[in-house]
Protein backbone atom coordinates (compact mmCIF):
# COMPACT_ATOMS: atom_id res chain seq x y z
CA UNK A 1 0.00 0.00 0.00
CA UNK A 2 0.82 3.82 -0.41
CA UNK A 3 3.55 4.41 2.53
CA UNK A 4 2.45 8.07 3.21
CA UNK A 5 -0.56 9.94 3.01
CA UNK A 6 1.24 13.23 2.91
CA UNK A 7 0.37 14.83 -0.89
CA UNK A 8 4.05 15.37 -2.11
CA UNK A 9 5.80 14.10 -5.33
CA UNK A 10 6.88 10.47 -3.59
CA UNK A 11 3.13 10.08 -2.61
CA UNK A 12 1.99 10.79 -6.27
CA UNK A 13 4.52 8.36 -7.73
CA UNK A 14 3.52 5.65 -5.43
CA UNK A 15 0.54 5.91 -6.38
CA UNK A 16 0.88 5.39 -9.84
CA UNK A 17 3.45 2.29 -9.32
CA UNK A 18 0.81 0.93 -7.16
CA UNK A 19 -2.26 1.32 -9.01
CA UNK A 20 -0.79 1.59 -12.95
CA UNK A 21 0.51 -0.38 -15.52
CA UNK A 22 4.26 -0.43 -15.62
CA UNK A 23 4.80 0.92 -19.37
CA UNK A 24 6.34 3.96 -18.62
CA UNK A 25 9.37 4.66 -16.92
CA UNK A 26 8.82 8.61 -16.08
CA UNK A 27 11.50 10.87 -15.06
CA UNK A 28 10.89 11.00 -11.21
CA UNK A 29 8.78 14.82 -10.97
CA UNK A 30 5.50 15.45 -10.14
CA UNK A 31 3.87 18.18 -12.74
CA UNK A 32 1.27 20.35 -11.62
CA UNK A 33 0.46 23.42 -13.60
CA UNK A 34 2.18 24.94 -16.57
CA UNK A 35 1.92 28.19 -18.47
CA UNK A 36 4.27 28.75 -21.32
CA UNK A 37 7.31 27.48 -21.49
CA UNK A 38 7.31 27.00 -17.63
CA UNK A 39 5.40 23.64 -15.34
CA UNK A 40 5.41 23.52 -11.80
CA UNK A 41 5.89 19.99 -9.35
CA UNK A 42 3.46 19.82 -6.65
CA UNK A 43 5.97 21.29 -4.55
CA UNK A 44 6.05 24.24 -6.35
CA UNK A 45 9.04 24.41 -8.18
CA UNK A 46 9.57 25.87 -11.54
CA UNK A 47 11.16 24.01 -14.67
CA UNK A 48 11.89 24.82 -18.10
CA UNK A 49 9.65 22.13 -19.92
CA UNK A 50 12.51 21.10 -22.81
CA UNK A 51 10.19 18.23 -24.09
CA UNK A 52 6.70 19.98 -24.63
CA UNK A 53 5.02 16.64 -24.34
CA UNK A 54 6.69 15.00 -27.08
CA UNK A 55 6.18 18.56 -29.20
CA UNK A 56 2.21 18.49 -28.67
CA UNK A 57 2.72 22.13 -26.67
CA UNK A 58 4.26 24.10 -28.91
CA UNK A 59 1.97 26.73 -28.54
CA UNK A 60 3.19 26.63 -24.83
CA UNK A 61 1.23 25.30 -21.75
CA UNK A 62 -2.44 27.39 -21.29
CA UNK A 63 -2.18 29.33 -24.41
CA UNK A 64 -5.26 31.95 -23.21
CA UNK A 65 -7.08 31.70 -26.98
CA UNK A 66 -6.75 27.80 -27.64
CA UNK A 67 -8.52 27.43 -24.08
CA UNK A 68 -11.17 30.04 -24.90
CA UNK A 69 -11.39 28.12 -27.75
CA UNK A 70 -11.90 24.98 -25.23
CA UNK A 71 -14.16 26.56 -22.86
CA UNK A 72 -16.09 28.17 -25.10
CA UNK A 73 -17.08 25.56 -27.21
CA UNK A 74 -17.54 22.66 -24.25
CA UNK A 75 -20.01 24.72 -22.79
CA UNK A 76 -22.58 24.42 -26.02
CA UNK A 77 -21.32 21.08 -27.21
CA UNK A 78 -18.17 18.47 -27.00
CA UNK A 79 -19.30 15.49 -29.11
CA UNK A 80 -22.28 14.12 -31.17
CA UNK A 81 -20.61 11.56 -32.72
CA UNK A 82 -20.18 11.54 -36.99
CA UNK A 83 -23.69 9.84 -36.71
CA UNK A 84 -24.98 13.70 -36.72
CA UNK A 85 -23.78 16.57 -38.38
CA UNK A 86 -22.42 19.43 -36.10
CA UNK A 87 -21.95 23.19 -36.92
CA UNK A 88 -18.01 23.05 -35.87
CA UNK A 89 -16.57 20.16 -38.72
CA UNK A 90 -17.10 21.88 -41.80
CA UNK A 91 -15.73 25.04 -40.91
CA UNK A 92 -12.77 23.31 -39.78
CA UNK A 93 -12.16 21.80 -42.23
CA UNK A 94 -12.36 24.19 -44.83
CA UNK A 95 -10.13 25.79 -42.69
CA UNK A 96 -6.74 23.42 -42.72
CA UNK A 97 -7.53 21.63 -46.28
CA UNK A 98 -6.99 24.84 -47.36
CA UNK A 99 -4.30 25.88 -45.26
CA UNK A 100 -2.20 22.67 -46.30
CA UNK A 101 -3.27 22.61 -49.88
CA UNK A 102 -5.19 19.88 -49.94
CA UNK A 103 -9.05 18.33 -51.52
CA UNK A 104 -10.03 16.75 -48.10
CA UNK A 105 -9.00 15.73 -44.41
CA UNK A 106 -9.82 12.74 -42.44
CA UNK A 107 -9.77 13.65 -38.38
CA UNK A 108 -8.99 10.99 -35.97
CA UNK A 109 -7.37 11.34 -32.40
CA UNK A 110 -4.44 10.32 -31.77
CA UNK A 111 -0.62 10.37 -33.98
CA UNK A 112 -0.88 6.63 -34.04
CA UNK A 113 -4.57 6.90 -35.04
CA UNK A 114 -3.50 8.65 -38.38
CA UNK A 115 -0.78 6.51 -38.97
CA UNK A 116 -3.34 4.11 -38.92
CA UNK A 117 -5.52 5.74 -41.30
CA UNK A 118 -2.94 6.33 -43.68
CA UNK A 119 -2.07 3.01 -44.42
CA UNK A 120 -5.50 1.99 -44.97
CA UNK A 121 -6.22 4.81 -47.65
CA UNK A 122 -2.94 3.69 -49.12
CA UNK A 123 -3.77 0.18 -49.40
CA UNK A 124 -7.48 0.99 -50.54
CA UNK A 125 -5.84 3.47 -53.39
CA UNK A 126 -3.70 0.63 -54.36
CA UNK A 127 -6.16 -1.41 -55.23
CA UNK A 128 -8.34 0.99 -56.80
CA UNK A 129 -6.28 3.63 -58.33
CA UNK A 130 -3.52 1.13 -58.79
CA UNK A 131 -4.91 -1.97 -59.62
CA UNK A 132 -2.82 -3.88 -57.35
CA UNK A 133 -3.96 -7.35 -56.90
CA UNK A 134 -6.26 -7.84 -53.97
CA UNK A 135 -4.23 -8.66 -50.45
CA UNK A 136 -0.70 -8.08 -52.28
CA UNK A 137 -0.62 -4.01 -51.31
CA UNK A 138 2.54 -3.23 -49.25
CA UNK A 139 4.03 -0.30 -47.46
CA UNK A 140 7.63 0.75 -47.37
CA UNK A 141 9.00 2.37 -43.94
CA UNK A 142 12.07 2.90 -42.68
CA UNK A 143 14.38 2.08 -39.30
CA UNK A 144 14.52 3.85 -36.35
CA UNK A 145 10.69 4.51 -37.16
CA UNK A 146 8.50 5.31 -34.79
CA UNK A 147 4.62 6.43 -34.72
CA UNK A 148 3.17 4.83 -31.97
CA UNK A 149 2.60 1.29 -30.18
CA UNK A 150 -0.47 -0.34 -31.79
CA UNK A 151 0.30 -3.76 -33.98
CA UNK A 152 0.64 -1.87 -37.23
CA UNK A 153 2.68 0.88 -36.03
CA UNK A 154 5.11 -2.30 -34.09
CA UNK A 155 4.35 -4.52 -37.19
CA UNK A 156 6.65 -2.36 -39.16
CA UNK A 157 9.58 -1.19 -36.19
CA UNK A 158 13.14 -2.40 -36.16
CA UNK A 159 12.90 -1.30 -32.29
CA UNK A 160 12.93 -4.32 -30.70
CA UNK A 161 11.74 -2.74 -27.28
CA UNK A 162 8.61 -2.24 -29.19
CA UNK A 163 7.87 -5.36 -30.82
CA UNK A 164 9.58 -8.61 -28.79
CA UNK A 165 6.82 -10.30 -27.86
CA UNK A 166 3.89 -9.03 -29.24
CA UNK A 167 4.17 -11.17 -32.42
CA UNK A 168 2.62 -12.56 -34.87
CA UNK A 169 2.96 -9.32 -36.87
CA UNK A 170 0.96 -7.33 -39.40
CA UNK A 171 1.92 -9.06 -43.10
CA UNK A 172 2.59 -6.39 -46.26
CA UNK A 173 5.10 -4.22 -44.70
CA UNK A 174 8.48 -3.58 -46.11
CA UNK A 175 11.78 -1.99 -44.01
CA UNK A 176 14.65 -0.21 -45.45
CA UNK A 177 17.65 1.94 -43.89
CA UNK A 178 16.49 5.87 -43.19
CA UNK A 179 18.16 8.41 -45.37
CA UNK A 180 19.07 5.66 -48.30
CA UNK A 181 17.59 6.83 -51.60
CA UNK A 182 19.26 3.94 -53.25
CA UNK A 183 17.34 1.74 -51.19
CA UNK A 184 14.36 3.19 -51.32
CA UNK A 185 14.55 3.32 -55.49
CA UNK A 186 15.43 -0.49 -55.32
CA UNK A 187 12.85 -1.74 -53.74
CA UNK A 188 10.13 0.40 -55.45
CA UNK A 189 11.73 -0.76 -58.59
CA UNK A 190 11.52 -4.40 -57.34
CA UNK A 191 8.08 -4.77 -56.57
CA UNK A 192 4.76 -3.26 -58.45
CA UNK A 193 2.97 -4.10 -55.46
CA UNK A 194 4.11 -1.03 -53.13
CA UNK A 195 1.34 1.26 -52.71
CA UNK A 196 2.72 3.87 -50.05
CA UNK A 197 6.41 4.91 -48.13
CA UNK A 198 5.44 6.11 -44.83
CA UNK A 199 8.13 7.77 -42.96
CA UNK A 200 9.51 10.84 -41.04
CA UNK A 201 11.01 13.60 -42.62
CA UNK A 202 12.91 14.00 -39.32
CA UNK A 203 12.64 11.47 -37.10
CA UNK A 204 12.21 11.96 -33.54
CA UNK A 205 12.15 9.32 -31.45
CA UNK A 206 14.93 7.47 -33.01
CA UNK A 207 17.13 10.75 -32.05
CA UNK A 208 16.39 13.48 -33.87
CA UNK A 209 17.67 12.23 -37.12
CA UNK A 210 18.23 14.71 -39.63
CA UNK A 211 18.40 13.68 -42.98
CA UNK A 212 20.67 14.44 -45.94
CA UNK A 213 19.83 17.43 -47.73
CA UNK A 214 17.88 16.69 -50.61
CA UNK A 215 16.77 13.44 -49.72
CA UNK A 216 13.02 14.78 -49.27
CA UNK A 217 12.86 16.19 -52.71
CA UNK A 218 14.99 12.60 -54.17
CA UNK A 219 11.81 10.84 -52.34
CA UNK A 220 9.27 12.50 -53.68
CA UNK A 221 10.97 12.17 -57.37
CA UNK A 222 10.85 8.51 -56.66
CA UNK A 223 7.52 8.14 -55.43
CA UNK A 224 6.04 9.80 -58.50
CA UNK A 225 8.06 7.78 -60.58
CA UNK A 226 6.98 4.48 -59.09
CA UNK A 227 3.62 5.91 -58.62
CA UNK A 228 3.89 4.89 -54.86
CA UNK A 229 2.17 7.49 -52.04
CA UNK A 230 4.55 9.88 -50.45
CA UNK A 231 2.96 9.74 -46.75
CA UNK A 232 4.58 11.92 -44.25
CA UNK A 233 4.51 11.66 -41.02
CA UNK A 234 4.51 14.60 -39.42
CA UNK A 235 2.73 14.25 -36.31
CA UNK A 236 5.53 15.26 -34.27
CA UNK A 237 7.94 17.55 -36.62
CA UNK A 238 4.82 19.70 -38.42
CA UNK A 239 3.67 22.47 -36.91
CA UNK A 240 6.16 24.50 -37.10
CA UNK A 241 8.74 22.29 -34.77
CA UNK A 242 11.55 22.34 -37.14
CA UNK A 243 11.53 26.38 -38.40
CA UNK A 244 8.78 25.65 -41.13
CA UNK A 245 5.35 25.17 -40.64
CA UNK A 246 6.03 21.50 -42.09
CA UNK A 247 9.52 19.93 -42.24
CA UNK A 248 8.57 18.69 -45.63
CA UNK A 249 8.29 22.74 -46.55
CA UNK A 250 12.48 22.33 -46.31
CA UNK A 251 12.95 21.35 -49.24
CA UNK A 252 9.66 22.98 -50.49
CA UNK A 253 8.05 19.09 -51.34
CA UNK A 254 4.06 18.09 -50.90
CA UNK A 255 3.35 14.72 -49.98
CA UNK A 256 0.75 12.89 -51.25
CA UNK A 257 -0.57 11.89 -47.73
CA UNK A 258 0.36 13.87 -44.63
CA UNK A 259 -0.53 13.11 -40.96
CA UNK A 260 -0.50 16.03 -38.46
CA UNK A 261 -0.86 15.17 -34.30
CA UNK A 262 0.19 16.40 -31.46
CA UNK A 263 0.29 20.25 -31.55
CA UNK A 264 -3.05 20.36 -33.65
CA UNK A 265 -4.26 20.61 -29.96
CA UNK A 266 -1.85 22.94 -28.39
CA UNK A 267 -1.70 20.20 -25.87
CA UNK A 268 -5.05 20.31 -24.53
CA UNK A 269 -6.88 16.75 -25.78
CA UNK A 270 -6.13 14.39 -28.72
CA UNK A 271 -6.56 15.08 -32.12
CA UNK A 272 -5.09 14.04 -35.02
CA UNK A 273 -5.56 14.28 -39.09
CA UNK A 274 -4.93 13.25 -42.08
CA UNK A 275 -4.87 15.39 -45.78
CA UNK A 276 -5.02 13.87 -49.23
CA UNK A 277 -6.76 14.95 -52.14
CA UNK A 278 -9.91 13.32 -54.11
CA UNK A 279 -8.21 10.32 -55.74
CA UNK A 280 -7.13 9.11 -52.46
CA UNK A 281 -9.60 9.96 -50.09
CA UNK A 282 -12.52 9.22 -51.91
CA UNK A 283 -11.53 5.82 -52.40
CA UNK A 284 -12.90 5.06 -48.36
CA UNK A 285 -16.89 4.96 -48.21
CA UNK A 286 -19.37 5.50 -45.89
CA UNK A 287 -18.83 2.52 -42.95
CA UNK A 288 -15.59 1.43 -44.16
CA UNK A 289 -13.46 3.78 -41.28
CA UNK A 290 -14.39 6.46 -38.59
CA UNK A 291 -14.12 7.20 -35.25
CA UNK A 292 -16.53 8.21 -32.43
CA UNK A 293 -14.83 11.15 -30.95
CA UNK A 294 -13.09 12.12 -34.75
CA UNK A 295 -13.97 15.46 -35.80
CA UNK A 296 -16.15 16.59 -32.85
CA UNK A 297 -16.81 20.22 -32.17
CA UNK A 298 -14.82 20.72 -29.16
CA UNK A 299 -11.46 19.04 -31.76
CA UNK A 300 -12.52 21.30 -34.55
CA UNK A 301 -13.08 24.29 -32.03
CA UNK A 302 -9.54 23.81 -30.63
CA UNK A 303 -7.62 22.63 -33.81
CA UNK A 304 -8.93 25.97 -35.77
CA UNK A 305 -7.56 28.16 -32.83
CA UNK A 306 -4.18 25.91 -31.78
CA UNK A 307 -3.40 26.41 -36.24
CA UNK A 308 -4.40 30.10 -35.89
CA UNK A 309 -2.23 30.60 -33.02
CA UNK A 310 1.03 29.02 -35.20
CA UNK A 311 0.26 31.42 -37.95
CA UNK A 312 -0.69 34.37 -36.27
CA UNK A 313 2.34 34.63 -33.88
CA UNK A 314 4.82 33.55 -36.28
CA UNK A 315 6.17 30.35 -34.40
CA UNK A 316 7.47 28.94 -37.49
CA UNK A 317 10.25 31.61 -37.59
CA UNK A 318 11.07 31.66 -33.81
CA UNK A 319 11.51 28.68 -33.73
CA UNK A 320 14.30 29.02 -36.59
CA UNK A 321 15.46 31.53 -34.66
CA UNK A 322 16.02 29.86 -31.59
CA UNK A 323 16.70 26.62 -32.83
CA UNK A 324 19.54 28.30 -34.19
CA UNK A 325 20.66 29.98 -30.44
CA UNK A 326 20.31 26.46 -29.40
CA UNK A 327 22.71 24.20 -31.37
CA UNK A 328 24.96 27.57 -31.27
CA UNK A 329 25.18 27.30 -27.72
CA UNK A 330 25.51 23.67 -27.89
CA UNK A 331 28.64 23.47 -30.47
CA UNK A 332 30.31 25.54 -28.22
CA UNK A 333 29.47 23.54 -25.29
CA UNK A 334 30.79 20.72 -27.09
CA UNK A 335 34.01 22.46 -27.42
CA UNK A 336 34.55 22.69 -23.49
CA UNK A 337 33.54 18.93 -22.61
CA UNK A 338 34.17 15.58 -23.94
CA UNK A 339 31.01 14.56 -23.22
CA UNK A 340 29.19 15.45 -25.88
CA UNK A 341 29.65 13.48 -29.41
CA UNK A 342 27.50 14.90 -32.31
CA UNK A 343 24.70 18.16 -31.81
CA UNK A 344 21.66 18.30 -34.35
CA UNK A 345 18.52 19.68 -35.35
CA UNK A 346 16.22 21.78 -36.61
CA UNK A 347 14.11 24.56 -35.70
CA UNK A 348 13.12 23.75 -32.11
CA UNK A 349 13.58 19.75 -32.28
CA UNK A 350 17.22 19.27 -31.39
CA UNK A 351 19.35 16.79 -29.64
CA UNK A 352 22.87 15.90 -28.20
CA UNK A 353 24.33 12.65 -28.40
CA UNK A 354 26.11 11.84 -24.88
CA UNK A 355 29.56 10.00 -24.94
CA UNK A 356 29.73 7.23 -22.95
CA UNK A 357 31.40 8.14 -19.66
CA UNK A 358 31.86 6.30 -16.00
CA UNK A 359 28.66 4.81 -14.85
CA UNK A 360 26.28 8.04 -15.94
CA UNK A 361 23.87 7.98 -18.34
CA UNK A 362 21.68 10.01 -20.34
CA UNK A 363 18.92 9.25 -18.17
CA UNK A 364 21.57 10.64 -15.26
CA UNK A 365 22.34 13.93 -16.64
CA UNK A 366 18.41 14.51 -17.56
CA UNK A 367 17.42 13.72 -13.61
CA UNK A 368 20.77 16.30 -13.00
CA UNK A 369 19.16 18.62 -15.38
CA UNK A 370 15.61 18.40 -13.69
CA UNK A 371 17.19 18.61 -10.29
CA UNK A 372 18.76 22.09 -11.77
CA UNK A 373 15.71 23.45 -13.01
CA UNK A 374 15.19 22.19 -16.99
CA UNK A 375 12.78 18.77 -17.92
CA UNK A 376 14.45 16.33 -20.99
CA UNK A 377 13.89 13.56 -21.78
CA UNK A 378 16.43 10.74 -22.93
CA UNK A 379 15.72 8.23 -25.62
CA UNK A 380 17.86 4.99 -27.06
CA UNK A 381 19.78 5.51 -23.89
CA UNK A 382 23.06 8.11 -25.13
CA UNK A 383 20.81 10.57 -27.20
CA UNK A 384 18.99 13.85 -25.14
CA UNK A 385 15.97 15.51 -27.24
CA UNK A 386 15.57 18.86 -26.52
CA UNK A 387 11.93 20.39 -27.60
CA UNK A 388 10.95 23.61 -25.72
CA UNK A 389 8.04 25.30 -26.90
CA UNK A 390 8.29 27.66 -29.82
CA UNK A 391 7.29 30.68 -27.47
CA UNK A 392 10.38 30.73 -26.17
CA UNK A 393 12.40 34.21 -26.38
CA UNK A 394 16.20 34.57 -26.44
CA UNK A 395 16.99 35.45 -22.98
CA UNK A 396 14.92 32.48 -22.11
CA UNK A 397 16.47 30.35 -24.33
CA UNK A 398 20.38 31.41 -23.18
CA UNK A 399 19.02 30.80 -19.67
CA UNK A 400 17.93 27.47 -19.92
CA UNK A 401 21.61 26.77 -22.23
CA UNK A 402 23.50 27.77 -19.21
CA UNK A 403 21.41 25.15 -17.38
CA UNK A 404 22.21 22.15 -19.77
CA UNK A 405 26.26 23.85 -19.68
CA UNK A 406 26.53 23.77 -15.98
CA UNK A 407 25.28 20.06 -15.54
CA UNK A 408 26.93 19.16 -18.11
CA UNK A 409 30.45 21.01 -17.36
CA UNK A 410 29.60 19.61 -13.51
CA UNK A 411 30.29 16.07 -15.16
CA UNK A 412 34.13 16.85 -16.13
CA UNK A 413 35.64 17.63 -12.67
Amino acid sequence: MIATEVKDSQYFIELEHHFGAHNYHPIPVVIEKGEGIFVWDVEGKQYFDFLSAYSAVNQGHGHPKIIEALTSQASKIALTSRAFHNNRLGEYEKFITEYFGFDKVLPMNTGVEGGETAIKLARRWGYTVKQIPENQAKIVFVEGNFWGRTMAAISSSSDPSSYAGFGPFMPGFGLIPYNDIDALENILASDPHIAGFMFEPIQGEAGVVVPEAGYLQKVRELCTKYKVLMIADEVQTGLCRTGKMLACDHEGVKPDILILGKALSGGLLPISAVLANDEIMLTIKPGEHGSTYGGNPLACAVATSSLKVLIDENLAENAEKMGVIFRERMNALMAKTNLISAVRGKGLLNAIVIKPFGNKSGWDICLMLKENGLLAKQTHGDIIRFAPPLTINASQMHEACDIIESTLLSLNK
